[in-house]
């Protein structure tokens, strides 16, 4: 798909939602290098279900709709790679206990649902809501929109991780800048030293797959 992307429609912002994110991403930009057409202005991994399942538990927690709840996820988009910052949503205050539960439950939530259908089938619903939730932003941005804010997937600097998870700024030529994630506690800075030999570890493989 992304060499069919590469050759017929090079310009488009490609958005990655084929799992494993943290892999398929960084495959896609070594094929594109190849063509010799990679911006990575214009490719993004799409997260919006990890923000979307984050909003649903603290709104849950704080007796809120979910929309007015707008939690910054970082990281990768597989398990422990996926880090919630519970610490910067106001008025939030959960317990030791409730905030492992919820950051657990956030970076699990696909294996919940798997377990619920009974192996039956995947977070689909939920998957596709997010691919269009986060499209219908990008595309407003690319109309634009200069105030489009949204947690994504891209090549960054932010980390020693060549691609991660942050909120970033989008315009009309896809992702103008992977934003800061502020200020850790020393409970997010644990699980970010925890997440990020795996997230590294899974971009490589991407690389190495697109490079076999």
């Amino acid at each position: 798909m992304v060499e069919g992307c590469a050759q017929f429609c090079p310009e488009a912002v490609l958005a990655i939602i084929s799992n494993p994110v943290n892999s398929t991403v960084p495959i896609a930009a070594e094929i594109l290098k190849k063509y010799g057409v990679y911006d990575p202005r214009k490719l993004v991994g799409v997260t919006t279900l990890d923000v979307c399942r984050a909003n649903t538990f603290v709104g849950a927690a704080m007796g809120k709709d979910p929309k007015e709840v707008d939690v910054t996820v970082i990281g990768g988009h597989a398990g422990i790679t996926i880090l919630p910052l519970f610490s910067q949503v106001p008025g939030f205050s959960p317990s030791d206990d409730e905030l492992d539960a919820l950051t657990v439950r956030t970076q699990f939530g696909g294996d919940e649902v798997v377990k619920a259908k009974a192996g039956a089938g995947s977070a689909t619903l939920s998957m596709a809501y997010a691919g269009y939730a986060f499209t219908e932003q990008v595309l407003k941005a690319m109309e634009g929109d200069e105030s489009v804010i949204q947690c994504a997937y891209v090549e960054s600097t932010l980390t020693d991780a060549p691609f991660f998870a942050s909120p970033c700024k989008f315009g009309k030529d896809g992702v103008e800048e992977a934003l800061g994630f502020g200020e850790l506690t020393p409970y997010e800075q644990k699980w970010l030293d925890k997440t990020m030999p795996d997230l590294k570890n899974q971009i490589q493989k991407g690389v190495a797959v697109a490079n076999a």
